[in-house]
């Protein structure tokens, strides 16, 4: 096993982790529990960690984590009259999909 890297919450390793199952790629959450004892350990220490099952697995992971890392931020006017910023590919409004250029 491999650690892949640390996330700053659960939801965000949580998410990072199935993205990657998602792919093929063999991902665990460690250290979910650990937020209850921050204080008594180093903060830094109870942070979530990403780990690979399989080594081999690690180039297309980070590749993958950056990605997930990276999403583009866009600005789009919808259909419906509403802007949409962010890395958002829907219309909060109406659910309109963002337009293809």
């Amino acid at each position: 096993m491999l650690r892949l890297t640390q996330a700053p919450n659960l939801a965000i390793a949580t998410l990072w982790a199935d993205a990657l199952c998602n792919e093929g790629i063999e991902a665990s959450v460690q250290r979910q529990f650990l937020v209850g004892v921050a204080g008594e350990l180093p903060p830094d220490q109870c942070l979530p960690e990403v780990w690979l099952t399989h080594d081999q697995q690690e180039t297309r992971a980070r590749a993958l984590l950056f990605d997930l890392q990276h999403v583009p931020q866009r600005r789009w006017h919808c259909s419906c009259g509403e802007l949409v910023e962010g890395g958002f590919e829907q219309c909060w409004n109406c659910q309109a999909l963002m337009p293809r250029t």
